[in-house]
């Protein structure tokens, strides 16, 4: 028997941290489109069972699109059963637009709920939606039958300790021993699978596609292989997302021009195989001599449209030898002077104002924002 394990679907994410209004809703579609792929997926590989560990909405209000979109695909799919377990992100708006519950869509509330795939199955997937009246209590009142195969799912982060009546939190040392055979996890936005007991694991399959650059790298679902006669459960991550987030480090330590930074940050593209399709952050770093000519804005405008979307962070510092101004008798030497004496100024800030002042007494054109 197969299934899929995913979660932190975040439909109708607004998406306007990154993107301008045109491709925060053509991203918003892709991410509808994803969930639709995966479904199709599903279907064509004989999976028999969608376990959606939370967060499949972003927001309260479910726009037209999606609900008709999510709807159409559970109803097309009547030989999956999808397991919906509400997140943190997840309100009652989907749920409560539909007239009729789809047969196959199942449910669960703030006590243990559990299903059989079928009915001659062995494999139970049992669940709780974690709320400040449960998150004491709910790990006391799981009893499961040590001779079937248990998956369970919940919504929060992984702690070993007590949440208290924290319902984000997850207290795993509290879910040893209790004849779990894949603990179905959603909240964490990367892939992520650990042995917490002799017998089970628990996972998280991540977000199916990343929203932002604190999202980075591959992104998509698990793949359960169930083997009801030996009683054991394979796991295969399935990358899926149509794109993925790079945060590409540049070191431009040597360079002197924005020309020899834009030829290393080429070199870097070309060395890591950088697809057009995706989105790249490019974070230079390193040391750069006060003589470096570093046109931020003319080095991003040399690379933009070539990706999805490119955002370009300077985290590079300034390497000041202080003693060759010492005695230098130019404007530019007695500007350091007058930083390096002046108590006010941590060093952190002081790298700041040599890297303004000495541009602009290069002159460069300089552009504070507030």
């Amino acid at each position: 028997m197969r299934l899929i394990h995913c979660a932190d679907i975040h439909l109708d994410s607004k998406m306007n941290a990154n993107f301008d209004k045109n491709k925060a809703i053509e991203r918003r579609a892709e991410i509808l489109n994803t969930f639709v792929r995966m479904v199709r997926y599903a279907q064509k590989n004989d999976v028999r069972g969608i376990l959606i560990a939370g967060d499949m909405f972003d927001t309260s209000t479910v726009s037209a699109l999606t609900r008709n979109t999510v709807l159409d695909t559970i109803t097309a799919s009547p030989d999956i059963t999808f397991f919906y377990l509400k997140g943190n992100h997840d309100r009652d708006g989907f749920i409560d637009s539909l007239n009729e519950l789809p047969e196959n869509l199942k449910l669960f509330g703030d006590e243990w709920i559990s299903y059989k795939i079928r009915d001659d199955s062995s494999v139970i997937i049992t669940a709780t939606e974690l709320s400040a009246s449960n998150s004491r209590t709910c790990y006391e009142s799981l009893k499961l039958d040590e001779d079937k195969i248990n998956i369970v799912m919940m919504h929060g982060q992984e702690i070993n300790s007590s949440p208290g009546d924290n319902a984000e939190c997850i207290d795993i040392r509290a879910l040893r021993g209790k004849h779990i055979d894949y603990l179905a996890l959603g909240h964490i936005h990367s892939f992520k699978k650990i042995r917490f007991d002799a017998r089970g694991v628990y996972c998280y399959p991540g977000c199916l596609e990343g929203r932002g650059f604190d999202e980075p790298g591959e992104h998509g679902f698990v793949l359960l292989e169930i083997d009801e006669m030996t009683k054991t459960v394979k796991r295969q991550f399935i990358s899926f997302a149509s794109r993925e987030l790079h945060i590409l480090a540049v070191d431009i330590s040597g360079c002197l021009t924005s020309t020899q930074i834009i030829e290393c940050i080429e070199n870097k593209i070309e060395e890591k195989g950088m697809d057009s399709k995706n989105l790249v952050e490019i974070v230079l770093s390193g040391e750069v001599d006060v003589e470096c000519e570093k046109n931020i804005d003319y080095i991003k405008k040399h690379f933009d449209g070539r990706f999805f979307l490119i955002r370009l962070s300077d985290k590079s510092k300034l390497k000041i030898n202080y003693e060759e101004y010492l005695h230098d008798e130019s404007l530019k030497g007695e500007f350091v002077r007058k930083v390096m004496a002046d108590g006010s100024f941590s060093e952190e800030e002081k790298m700041e104002v040599f890297k303004l002042g000495l541009s602009a007494l290069a002159g460069e054109e300089i552009i504070i924002c507030d």
